[in-house]
């Protein structure tokens, strides 16, 4: 069925053709895409993809951009083989195919890529990425895993539950002002609840004028207002690894 009736508010944006600086590899019953730092390095970032999927082309450049800049970055497919959402796809439909990709139900892979990168790629600092989908998947796994020296959540928030609060180490939530997916309301209320409870360091920003997907699915050349927005949010990103990691 076609989205003409109910587009999906997280819109695909700007699909790069992009091919890949890294490689697939194939880590128990997860594929993922590996990217290799310039030099030798014990240090590694894993990086969840968005409803988009593994695949995606914008998601494979910010996993080689986190590599350029000194990281093992590696983005397995946490959908563990299942369809990702396309932009065709009828938004109507979008609850039940959630359903069967639950994002705070990623423990048993996050454990097996954690496993992967301490033991064939000798990492002993290890971080976490996510945009949309994982920026949920961040959040979540930040309370639950203090191997994870660091967190930066795009666009991603927990609505369902009060547990928000308890990071087990710095994370960085990033946000868009005009996001047709998150009310800043909803963001209001995270602050709250970080500033009452965090006992670790945390950074809630807002970036202006933006909207859902800014930093990794909009081109910098399209409208030349977005462009510092989008280059001060992954220069943001780079200085949180660099500064917990």
């Amino acid at each position: 069925m076609a989205n003409e009736a109910q587009p999906c508010p997280c819109d695909i944006g700007h699909k790069m053709e992009y091919g890949g600086l890294g490689c697939e590899v194939q880590i128990e019953h997860i594929k993922a895409y590996l990217s290799q730092p310039p030099s030798t390095t014990d240090k590694a970032v894993i990086v969840v993809q968005d409803i988009f999927g593994w695949q995606m082309p914008n998601t494979r450049y910010m996993v080689d951009m986190i590599a350029a800049n000194g990281y093992i970055a590696i983005c397995p497919d946490f959908f563990v083989g299942k369809e990702p959402w396309h932009a065709s796809d009828d938004w109507s439909t979008f609850q039940d195919w959630l359903k069967t990709r639950n994002a705070r139900n990623v423990d048993k892979e996050a454990s097996v890529v954690l496993k992967y990168l301490k033991e064939k790629c000798h990492a002993q600092r290890i971080g976490i990425v996510g945009f949309c989908w994982g920026g949920i998947v961040v959040h979540d796994l930040m309370m639950k895993y203090p191997e994870l020296k660091a967190g930066v959540s795009v666009y991603g928030i927990i609505r369902d539950a009060e547990d928000v609060y308890s990071l087990k180490n710095p994370t960085l939530f990033i946000f868009a002002e005009n996001d047709a997916v998150i009310p800043l309301e909803q963001v209001t209320l995270l602050t709250q609840k970080l500033n009452e409870h965090a006992k670790v360091d945390y950074q809630i920003k807002i970036f202006p004028g933006q909207t859902h997907g800014f930093v990794h699915r909009q081109r910098e050349d399209w409208n030349p207002k977005d462009k510092p927005y989008i280059e001060e949010a992954r220069k943001d990103l780079i200085n949180w690894l660099n500064k917990y990691i």
